[in-house]
C-alpha cells in the first residue's frame, strides 16, 4: 500500500512464491509475470524489459528461489538493475527492487548468493529468521531499507505502522528475545543437502527432469503429464504431495 496506488502492477519471475499475487492483488495492484527460461530458470530478462511500463511500481526478486531453488547469479542482479535504472528514466517513474530473501543461508556446494543492494539503488530487502533458523511457524524477520531509497523515510514509517497495527507481521515480544540469543546459529545445512542429493539424484535416475537446486530446500521437476494438476492428484492416491507448478505461474512442472 506504501507504495502502490490502483492499477499500479508489479512484476514477478515465474515460477514465484504463490502468495505474491495475493499481496499485490489485496491494494488492487496488478501481478505481471514474466515467463522464465527454463534451461537455467534464471529471469528471462529480455522479456523483462517488455513487461516495465508506466505503471510499473515495483519489482519482486527471491533467490535462491521457492521453488527452484536457483540462486540469480551477479551478473542477473546486474542486468536486472540496469533495466530497472534504464526504464525509470525513460517513464520518469521510481520503481522499487523487493528482494525476498529467506533462503539466503541455504545454498549449497560452496555457491554464493549475491547481495543485490550493489546494483541497484532502489531496493528493499525482505528477511525472515523462519528458514536460516529452521523456525518456519515463526513468522520473523527483518526489513533493509537503505536510505539510497527513494522516500526512505515514508517507507520506514509505513513499516513501522505496519508491524504496530497487523498481527500477522506482529512478531511477539518473548519470540525478538529469543531471537536476540540464536543471531549467530545457523541451521544445519548438511541435512538439507543430504536431502537435496538424494531427491535429486533418486529422480534423475528414474528419468525426471529437474533442474539440480543451488539453494532453498525445493526440487522443480517437470512433470511427466502435460497436466501438471492432473498428476499433482494421481500422486495422491500414492500418498505423495506436490504442488503443481502453475500455481507458482509455471505449468507443466510439480
Amino acid at each position: 500500500k506504501t507504495i502502490l496506488d490502483p492499477g499500479d502492477e508489479v512484476i514477478v519471475f515465474a515460477p514465484y512464491f504463490m502468495e505474491y499475487g495475493a499481496y499485490v492483488r489485496n491494494y488492487d495492484g496488478v501481478l505481471v509475470t514474466v515467463s522464465p527460461d527454463i534451461s537455467s530458470f534464471q529471469p528471462n530478462i529480455e522479456e523483462f524489459k517488455e513487461k516495465i511500463t508506466g505503471r510499473t511500481k515495483a519489482v519482486i526478486i527471491n533467490t535462491p528461489n521457492n521453488p527452484t531453488g536457483v540462486v540469480y547469479s551477479a551478473k542477473t542482479l546486474e542486468r536486472i538493475g540496469a533495466v530497472m535504472r534504464e526504464k525509470e528514466a525513460e517513464y520518469g517513474t521510481s520503481i522499487v527492487l523487493l528482494s525476498d530473501e529467506p533462503y539466503r543461508e541455504l545454498a549449497y556446494d560452496g555457491v554464493e548468493v549475491p547481495y543485490v543492494t550493489p546494483f541497484y539503488h532502489n531496493t528493499v530487502v525482505c528477511y525472515s529468521y523462519s528458514k536460516s533458523l529452521s523456525l518456519p511457524g515463526e513468522r520473523i524477520g527483518y526489513l533493509v531499507i537503505p536510505d539510497e531509497l527513494e522516500d526512505s523515510k515514508a517507507v520506514i514509517a509505513a513499516a513501522s505502522i505496519a508491524n504496530r497495527v497487523l498481527g500477522c507481521v506482529n512478531a511477539p515480544s518473548l519470540m525478538q528475545r529469543v531471537i536476540m540469543r540464536c543471531i549467530d546459529e545457523k541451521v544445519n545445512v548438511e541435512a538439507y543437502d543430504r536431502n537435496r542429493n538424494l531427491l535429486y539424484n533418486g529422480l534423475r535416475g528414474f528419468g525426471f527432469e529437474c533442474i539440480r537446486p543451488e539453494g532453498a530446500f525445493y526440487l522443480f521437476v517437470k512433470s511427466p503429464e502435460a497436466d501438471d494438476r492432473a498428476f499433482s492428484e494421481a500422486c495422491k492416491k500414492h500418498r505423495l504431495l506436490v504442488v503443481p507448478g502453475t500455481s507458482f505461474g509455471c505449468p507443466g512442472y510439480v
